[in-house]
This record gives structure tokens, sequence and C-alpha cells, in this order.
């Protein structure tokens, strides 16, 4: 189940972050996260990642909530997926100068802190915006999608920033931006080994190989072509891939759509396989890819 989407202790209304205020004053000023041991979760700078403490919770928390978002992570050492979630964390927290602070809580030494905020299981991630818990997440999030999460608990504090985007995908896009299809390719496949599924390393991906594919043709000889082989799969293709990177993909799809339903065996299931690349192109939100998706189906059964 996508995190973002599973239903929090948040949402079921069963934490009261009003009942860890504590009877005794906490200490008044916050104060950097020290280092930690090892594998433990390291600091940021510039007290955007600070180590909390049941006595100060309150400070740390509740009251630093009223005025910027709070990320609480419960976290403990040596625990599945914890290494791995938070340098991410603490990175998108010094990333973000002070729009959000990431506040961490050790379950070793913090187990009533832990119990009370009814922690299910570590790593745990809690959002708390104006002395509310707003949403929680268990686990590990991948940081496309973690920083896509942030900026909805942004949103919802009235916070303005934007948050930065994946440096990875900025290294891919400018390599492809500057036509070094090599240095993009092999760019995007790295995000793509460190975090499977990437919409946007994906579609970049499909980018580089439509470019090797149109490289040096005469769009108007590819198209005068495909007009006299309606069946032949190479210059169909061929052409779509040319009314794509003109701005006509849904015509690209058409084409292929009914290239479909004029061929069968393996030239069909090429011609298939060519237009759901195209589609990566564009994104799966995208009403042409919609449309040609429900096209195609028509097309096969």
């Amino acid at each position: 189940m996508d995190p973002r989407t599973a239903p929090s202790i948040f949402t079921r209304g069963a934490v009261d972050l009003g009942a860890l205020r504590p009877s005794t004053p906490p200490p008044a000023a916050s104060r950097p996260a020290e280092p930690g041991p090892s594998g433990a979760p390291q600091p940021g700078g510039g007290g955007v990642v600070i180590d909390v403490t049941e006595a100060t919770f309150q400070t740390e928390v509740l009251e630093r909530s009223m005025t910027v978002p709070v990320i609480i992570e419960f976290w403990a050492e040596g625990y599945p997926g914890g290494d791995g979630l938070s340098p991410v964390l603490a990175k998108l927290a010094d990333e973000a100068a002070g729009a959000w602070v990431l506040a961490r809580v050790d379950v070793r030494t913090q187990q009533r802190l832990a119990q009370m905020l009814r922690v299910q299981g570590i790593p745990m991630v809690y959002a708390v915006v104006g002395g509310q818990g707003i949403d929680a997440f268990t686990g590990v999030m991948p940081e496309p999608q973690l920083r896509q999460w942030l900026q909805g608990i942004l949103k919802a504090g009235g916070v303005e920033a934007e948050l930065p985007g994946d440096p990875r995908l900025d290294v891919a896009d400018d390599a492809l931006m500057a036509g070094d299809l090599d240095a993009a390719e092999a760019a995007y496949k790295k995000i793509l080994g460190e975090t499977p599924n990437d919409q946007s390393a994906e579609a970049g991906l499909a980018q580089v190989g439509l470019l090797r594919r149109i490289q040096g043709v005469d769009p108007n000889a590819v198209l005068a072509a495909a007009r006299e082989a309606p069946t032949d799969v190479a210059k169909q293709t061929l052409a779509a891939d040319v009314e794509v990177i003109s701005g006509l993909a849904d015509v690209a799809y058409k084409r292929l759509v009914e290239l479909v339903r004029r061929t069968s065996g393996d030239e069909r299931e090429t011609a298939r396989k060519h237009l759901v690349g195209l589609f990566v192109l564009a994104g799966p939100e995208d009403p042409a890819v919609a449309a040609a998706r429900r096209a195609l189906a028509s097309a096969l059964f």
C-alpha cells in the first residue's frame, strides 16, 4: 500500500498530542542534535535536525510546530530500513533551509514517548502542524515520493516554499538538454537503479530513446514513406516518433492503434510495445494517453 494514501493514526483520531505536554517546564532553548552512534542517523546543520525527548517534546515539537511544520522520525539503530530513510530525511531538512524541522526520537531511550504516540513500527514518521498530528507513515518511502509527501505537509501548514527538486534528475535533465544522450541515459538508469519506477526517470529514459531513433531523419520523408506502406511496422513506428517530437502525440497514438489493428503476431506486438513506450513520455494522467489506451484495448480485444 502507498504510505501516502494509507489511513494514519492521526486521521483516525487515535492520538492526542496535548496529552504529551509535561507537567514540569521543559528546557527553554533547543539544541542541535549530537552525532549519534555508528549506524544512527546523522543530524543536518543549522538546527533543522534536532534530537527530542519526552521532556523537550512540548518545546521542540508542539510549540515549534505553531510556526513551522515539524516532522518526527522515530528510529533505532539496527532496524531494517532506518539507515536508508534517516540520511534522506536529514538531507531534505537541510535543503528545506528551515521550511520544516526534523525531530528525531530514539525509541530505545524514549520508549514511553513512542508508546504514547502509538508507534506502529520502525522507522515511523509523523507530521505535526499547529500542534496537531496531521499525517504519518511507517517504513521507508522512496525519495521522490517522500518529497511529494513533504510538499503536501508544507501546503497543509500554509508554507509557500517549494521543496528543491531531485538533484539527480537535474543532472540527467541537464545532460539531455545539452544533447549528451549517453550521459543522460546513464543518469536516468542510475536513478531507476536506486528508486525503481520513478516516473520522471522513466520518462527521461524514454525521451533518450526517442531522440536516438529520430537522429538524422528527414521528417517529411519519414511521413511520406509511412503513407506509402501502411502495414510496414518500422516505417509506421518511426513516423509516430516524428509526430510525437513534433507535438502531435495524439496523431501518433492513432497511427499506432491502427497499425495494431492491421497487423498480427510479432509485428502486432512490436507496434503495441512501441505505443506503450510512447505513453511513458507523456505520463499516465495525460488525457490523450487515457484515450489511446482505451483504443488500444479495443484493437487488441
